[in-house]
């Protein structure tokens, strides 16, 4: 949701340029959430490779949009995480580039406030693109922990406790893995990395851009009616892995989308997005893929990370539990106090 909030003027197709739009409608929220899941390696754990998760992403991806208008606190301080204002000059505020984004909310909000502006303003997506990842990697940890200790443990009380916690564990993961692909499905929509983010609003204009809304239009209706699953699932990249920090990662992955931006705007002077033209098609298309790309890569990082964090209470390495170190890992899961 970002933005606008839709009003008595939506009947007449005029938006308030305050309050909240979707980001991604229903259908491509879908797209990006089923087409990661199913495009899983072997080296994921089944519960996750099956057609009820693919499906489960599929709608959960949509959860942080239907989770809106339930009070002022709530929807102000979480509005703001499903966009981020980049500028024509590739920096947030003028002062933060994608490419070195702090490492943390508070010094992203420490940099925007010296630049007389806020995350709330302008936006926190990267942030919570990053804390979605990293704690999926921690949520598969635990799952890990529980797997080792059930096949490792001898004590059958024990073992039926972690048999119970990894079922809350796989709960607990399609839970967060949906807000994850929402988020990185945010990502994707170039509309979402812009303060051109509906119409070019107030800034030097010389090509002549639309200051028309097109926010809704481009990623829910022309989405629903024109993009289809299968061409998105065919336009997914293979698996990248960067090699870097996630933050560098997110951060190139934002880049990207604020790239797209004149070129969408162009497509949509060029009446690209008026029905069935081949190319807005396209470019919907390959966006959506990208976030599906983007999500599916995200997914298994965090799967490859979670090996080397810690775990339960007092902390021990996963990796102990694994090998058999920690033959029963059952009080450092249920907590010692």
């Amino acid at each position: 949701m970002r933005r606008m909030i839709l009003a008595a003027a939506v009947a007449a197709g005029a938006l308030c340029a305050a309050g909240q739009a979707l980001a991604w409608g229903a259908t491509g929220h879908r797209m990006v959430g089923r087409a990661a899941m199913e495009a899983l390696p072997p080296e994921i754990p089944p519960f996750l490779r099956t057609r009820a998760a693919a499906e489960a992403i599929g709608e959960l991806a949509r959860e942080p949009d239907r989770s809106r208008d339930v009070g002022r606190a709530h929807d102000a301080d979480r509005d703001p995480g499903h966009f981020v204002d980049g500028g024509d000059d590739g920096k947030i505020a003028g002062v933060i580039s994608f490419d070195a984004l702090p490492l943390t909310r508070d010094d992203y909000e420490t940099a925007l406030r010296a630049a007389g502006t806020s995350s709330w303003k302008m936006g926190y997506l990267p942030y919570s693109i990053i804390t979605g990842w990293q704690q999926l990697a921690k949520d598969f940890a635990n799952w890990r922990a529980d797997v080792a200790g059930i096949k490792h443990t001898r004590n059958a009380q024990h073992r039926a406790w972690m048999l119970a916690d990894k079922a809350r564990r796989e709960a607990l993961i399609l839970a967060d893995l949906g807000a994850l692909a929402h988020f990185v499905g945010d990502g994707s929509q170039p509309l979402h990395g812009s303060v051109h983010y509906n119409g070019w609003g107030d800034h030097p204009n010389p090509a002549g851009y639309t200051q028309d809304h097109i926010h809704t239009p481009f990623e829910g209706a022309f989405v629903r009616d024109h993009v289809a699953y299968g061409a998105v699932t065919a336009g997914m990249r293979p698996f990248q892995d960067c090699g870097c920090p996630i933050d560098r990662r997110v951060g190139a992955y934002l880049a990207d989308d604020v790239a797209a931006v004149i070129p969408l705007y162009e497509l949509q002077k060029g009446g690209a997005f008026a029905g069935a033209d081949p190319r807005g098609v396209a470019f919907a298309t390959r966006r959506l893929a990208l976030g599906a790309s983007e999500l599916r890569d995200e997914i298994v990082l965090a799967w490859r990370a979670a090996g080397a964090l810690k775990v339960g209470w007092a902390e021990v390495d996963l990796s102990a539990i694994e090998s058999g170190q920690i033959a029963d890992p059952y009080d450092n899961l249920i907590g010692t106090d």
